[in-house]
């Protein structure tokens, strides 16, 4: 048995149409990618129930508008499915391989990734957000060369469960994706996410995490208005409402890599959690250095292999080092070594 649903149509996208080919995605425990646009625009619902507001964005000059299908607007937690995508393209990209956008999972990849179970109430679920990320259409605005264009496009164009028939098991999984999301892995408009993220239950930690990531990154800090901070959740809750949900969040403390503070003047303050890392001196590598480490681990994430370096020289007790680049390359090689046994 298998469900087929069309969904937005020809790929539309901020770069242009094309890679309709399909990829076979068969990399194990990817590391987590999320496309850079959705990271800093509210696109997904927070909402646990059926949302089906049309939501008006407008923030410096970028508009966006998303117009849910009778099923409701695609929610964060739907987002999974996409982050999944992502993140098994830039493995791919990164390892060299031809990639395109369709893609072709195994179903029990898929649901492990994202905390989903493989029962019929499962399989219920997994339509439900195909049907829900298919139905979502985008409308927004980019400024190219001088020039504004205007687009419209679904998340993803079409999907595809196959299960043993009568009910049984999932079998595979297809998945069409928008142009613009195809695109934005080809140009590696992408960042890494904690794997910690896909344990966070609650809709709007995920939200203030994904924009934690997006503007604080690996800065000092990054201060943000309540006001601004509102808007760019994309929340639908009151502000004084919001505001009670964001002091439970800093209470709770749970975000990954992020610590949560409030600063006079209704703002918010977010900082990395490896601050006292970088109070105590933080190593920090060349470019060249993460090149050459790409080389020696082909198809890697540096950057994760930056952050894994990072946490064991803090657990060493951070040593002083007389040459980090030096340091860093010697440790990747020995993990290559080791992975390669």
């Amino acid at each position: 048995m298998s469900d087929i649903v069309s969904g937005a149509g020809p790929g539309l996208g901020f770069f242009g149409s094309g890679g309709d080919g399909f990829f076979l995605c068969d990399f194990f425990d990817p590391v987590p990618k999320g496309d850079i646009g959705t990271l800093e625009h509210p696109v997904f619902s927070l909402s646990t129930r059926p949302d089906r507001r049309i939501l008006e964005y407008v923030h410096n000059g970028t508009e966006v508008t998303v117009t849910p299908s009778v099923k409701g607007r695609a929610t964060i937690h739907d987002k999974d499915i996409l982050i999944f995508c992502t993140s098994q393209l830039m493995a791919g990209i990164n390892a060299g391989r031809q990639v395109g956008r369709t893609l072709h999972l195994r179903a029990a990849d898929l649901m492990a990734a994202t905390g989903r179970d493989t029962s019929g109430d499962g399989y219920r679920r997994l339509r439900e957000a195909f049907e829900r990320l298919a139905g979502t259409r985008i409308t927004t605005n980019i400024t190219t060369g001088g020039v504004e264009i205007t687009q419209g496009f679904g998340l993803i164009e079409a999907w595809q469960i196959v299960r043993r028939s009568k009910g049984g098991r999932m079998i595979s999984v297809s998945v069409t994706l928008s142009d613009w999301l195809f695109r934005a892995a080809l140009a590696k408009s992408v960042l890494t996410l904690s794997r910690d993220y896909f344990k966070l239950r609650r809709p709007l930690e995920r939200r203030l995490y994904e924009l934690a990531r997006k503007h604080c990154g690996r800065q000092e800090s990054w201060r943000v208005s309540v006001e601004v901070l509102h808007k760019k959740s994309g929340s639908a809750s009151p502000r004084r409402v919001f505001r009670a949900m964001l002091r439970e969040t800093i209470a709770a403390d749970t975000l990954p890599d992020y610590h949560l503070s409030e600063d006079p003047g209704d703002i918010l303050r977010v900082t990395p959690r490896d601050a006292v890392i970088e109070a105590a001196g933080r190593p920090v590598l060349h470019a060249d250095t993460l090149a050459k480490a790409r080389t020696m681990i082909p198809g890697c994430d540096v950057h994760s292999l930056e952050a894994e370096w990072l946490s064991w020289w803090a657990s060493t007790g951070r040593p002083r080092l007389r040459s980090a680049d030096k340091a860093f390359l010697g440790w990747v090689s020995g993990k290559a070594e080791r992975t390669s046994k």
